[in-house]
């Protein structure tokens, strides 16, 4: 039961993430969430570095799909601007948002990686997906009142599979 939780990798940010390792292992898609994982969640738009980012994985030949349990004005006008494909109001960790992304992108699920920056909704919707999972440090230690429910939990389990040797980073 505890593997679902644990990520395939675990990076500081979504910039220390080897975009050529991911073209190596053939990878075609990346689902990633936005809140916390590629902004903070209160910023509206993408920083200069992010957009360079995007267009380094573009480039690259890797579609990418923003899924996100925010509502739709919130990802849209995130999404919008850059041109990136995205999933509203998906009630991560449900599978069905995991689905529909890789079905819009065309791809098999060996093809796709999944970024996120909680256990309990992008690990855990990922890996019950059979995707691979990649856990980065949240961009900011503050969250919304439901992250913030998620974040004790998260810590708990995090305390457990530390304790056991499962995973080797620091919190």
């Amino acid at each position: 039961m505890l593997k679902r939780f644990l990520p395939d990798e675990h990076v500081n940010s979504v910039f220390e993430i080897n975009i050529d390792q991911l073209v190596e292992k053939g990878i075609k898609g990346i689902i990633t969430d936005l809140d916390n994982t590629l902004v903070e969640w209160d910023r509206p738009e993408a920083t200069p570095e992010l957009k360079e980012w995007f267009q380094k994985i573009q480039a690259k030949g890797i579609s990418v799909t923003i899924v996100s349990n925010n509502n739709e004005d919130r990802v849209k006008k995130f999404s919008d601007p850059l041109g990136i494909a995205f999933i509203h109001s998906a009630r991560k960790p449900l599978g069905s948002a995991f689905k529909k992304a890789k079905q819009n992108m065309n791809l098999k699920s060996d093809e796709v990686v999944v970024i996120g920056d909680q256990l309990l909704t992008d690990v855990l919707g990922g890996n019950s997906q059979n995707l691979h999972t990649i856990l980065v440090v949240p961009v900011v230690q503050t969250d919304g009142v439901f992250t913030k429910f998620n974040r004790f939990i998260e810590r708990k389990i995090l305390s457990y599979m530390k304790k056991r040797g499962m995973i080797y980073w620091e919190e």
